[in-house]
């Protein structure tokens, strides 16, 4: 549904929602003190040091350092974009999402619309594959490819006729540049970027349609040609081919990452439901993150070539941060000059599923590939090996499969004592090192500090009277933010500030001082917030006193300023 989430009703969840049963219901928490514990869902430790706070409606790990609101914890937990985490806050609080209409003038280039073209665009291309006689040498194309009529409208294949022209007589020309489907020359000219392909329309995990591929039916370059990234498109963070595969199991227990979409297509026709491709790029963490939203295992099968095996490569390097435990990568080889595509058309389904099931893990992988071509019957290739495998390993999050990995690298290098993996700090040790700290805070970290956790000390600040142009140094900025906020909403908490700030310049400084652990006493916050306020104005005082004394030294002093300077000099007898 297009238009924006109110602010008003995202505040509003907040407040319905108990942070404490939403992520009870994902990780199990435990009684402790005043906050709820567990083992970090976002890091691997044998300590508990992931805390939630009923009074603050926080979480935040002592260990990794992640922390936020009950919104945040929807994001980082699940993977999920702001606007899916409230839709999933309001399905936990039994709410349904109100979007704002109107009132506001739609820009040409806006979301809602850069999706709408991209789905009558899609339509019109499947038309085009149906009814256009100049389509045979595209169906021609497909049929030649083994697929079925049923296959092909299940991932809504079409046509783009061989015209410069085609989207242009039909659509705004300037939706279809923002949709990426058109191309603007300086000279001023405008024209289809599809010409001649057989289209494959690229859905999101929701089914909108996000972009599209496509192959040309000669032999003229490029032969696969993608959609731009867009408003809408980023290709890093996009595989083809999974809302199909969750449309047919949303919980799959494996899904397999193959190279091109002919590979997931033919898969599918096959009978093996559970395949995606990358869009022209490299896997990456992001890619990898995503799909392990929703499977443990994943099996990269990519082409049996000299490129294959290096993708390959590059695909189980970037899947080293993302591997905690009870996650799974494995590596299915093509044999040489052989694909996804042609091996189970050749060799058949059961063969193609032996050859997953027994699909080479990703710790073999690796240290075959690391180790080809060192002599590890000697000193130096075992070094080697280890200062190859060295700035891998710590990548890995904490856990057990790291420690197993470990071994593995000592058992090849013949060396006991290897010790470079970072080893996890207590909670204990955590919260009294940030207790020592407090006594650091700068006067302007302590009261932004303060107040964000206690908006209510907005009342000990408006007792102050302060000038802010006499407060001019660095942070006084972000308080007066804070302090304007509070004062729009005086019933404003800390979890309903902090999506003030989300996705602004001064999310990742609030994240930490949201979650900074005082040791002061609840009688002594409003004593400690106003001595911070009062040094903040002695500072601003000292300093504009220093500017006016140095003015009068060289230019000298107009009128207004003297008595400025009397009346300062005058208060500090």
């Amino acid at each position: 549904m297009a238009g924006r989430i109110p602010r008003s009703f995202i505040d509003d969840l907040l407040v319905r929602v108990d942070i404490v049963d939403l992520v009870d219901s994902y990780v199990p928490l435990k009684k402790s003190g005043s906050s709820y514990v567990a083992r970090c869902p976002f890091h691997t430790e044998k300590t508990p040091s992931f805390a939630v706070t009923r009074n603050k409606q926080l979480y935040h790990c002592f260990g990794c350092g992640v922390g936020g609101n009950a919104i945040s914890f929807l994001m980082d937990y699940s993977h999920l974009d702001f606007v899916e985490a409230v839709e999933g806050l309001a399905d936990f609080a039994g709410v349904s999402v109100p979007r704002e209409s109107g009132g506001t003038p739609v820009k040409k280039n806006n979301t809602s619309e850069v999706f709408q073209v991209l789905e009558q665009v899609a339509g019109f291309y499947i038309q085009q594959l149906r009814e256009n006689e100049t389509a045979k040498a595209a169906v021609a194309y497909l049929k030649s490819r083994g697929l079925s009529g049923e296959v092909a409208q299940e991932f809504q294949l079409g046509y783009a006729p061989d015209r410069w022209d085609a989207l242009l007589k039909r659509f705004n020309a300037q939706q279809l540049i923002d949709a990426g489907l058109a191309i603007s020359k300086e000279s001023g000219s405008v024209y289809d970027r599809f010409r001649g392909r057989v289209v494959f329309p690229i859905r999101d995990r929701r089914g909108r349609v996000l972009g599209f591929g496509g192959r040309v039916l000669d032999d003229s370059l490029p032969k696969y040609l993608n959609s731009p990234e867009t408003t809408v498109f980023h290709k890093g963070r996009e595989v083809y081919g999974l809302y199909e595969l969750l449309a047919k199991n949303s919980k799959p227990e494996r899904i397999i990452v193959v190279e091109g979409y002919m590979d997931v297509i033919a898969l599918a026709q096959f009978g093996v439901g559970y395949a995606v491709a990358t869009l022209g790029t490299a896997t990456s963490k992001e890619h990898l993150e995503l799909l392990f939203r929703f499977t443990s295992e994943v099996v990269f099968c990519f082409d049996g070539d000299k490129a294959g095996r290096e993708a390959s490569w590059r695909a189980v390097l970037s899947a080293f941060p993302s591997l905690r435990d009870g996650r799974q990568v494995k590596i299915m080889q093509m044999p040489m000059g052989v694909d996804p595509d042609t091996f189970v058309r050749d060799r058949g389904l059961q063969e193609f599923e032996h050859g997953v099931m027994s699909a080479q893990a990703l710790s073999e992988f690796f240290f075959e590939r690391l180790s080809n071509g060192l002599n590890l019957d000697g000193m130096e290739g075992r070094a080697s090996l280890v200062n190859k495998a060295k700035a891998y390993l710590q990548t890995l999050p904490n856990g057990v499969f790291q420690e197993l990995m470990l071994e593995k690298l000592k058992a090849l290098s013949k060396i006991d004592k290897l010790d470079f993996l970072e080893k996890p700090t207590t909670l204990k040790h955590l919260r009294h090192k940030q207790q020592q700290e407090d006594t650091k805070l700068s006067p302007i970290r302590l009261a932004i500090t303060l107040l964000l956790q206690n908006p209510a000390l907005i009342i000990e600040f408006e007792k102050k009277q302060v000038q802010w142009p006499m407060l001019d140094f660095p942070g006084i900025a972000l308080l007066k933010k804070i302090v304007e906020i509070i004062e729009q909403h005086p019933d404003i908490n800390l979890p309903r500030l902090l999506e003030h700030f989300r996705g602004k310049d001064e999310e990742k400084y609030i994240k930490i001082m949201m979650n900074h652990d005082f040791c002061i006493s609840g009688d002594e916050i409003a004593e400690e917030f106003s001595g911070a306020i009062d040094r903040l104005i002695n500072l601003g005082r000292e300093q504009r006193l220093d500017e006016l004394i140095e003015k009068e030294r060289v230019s000298g002093l107009a009128l207004h300023e003297q008595k400025e300077l009397l009346s300062m000099l005058a208060s500090r007898i």
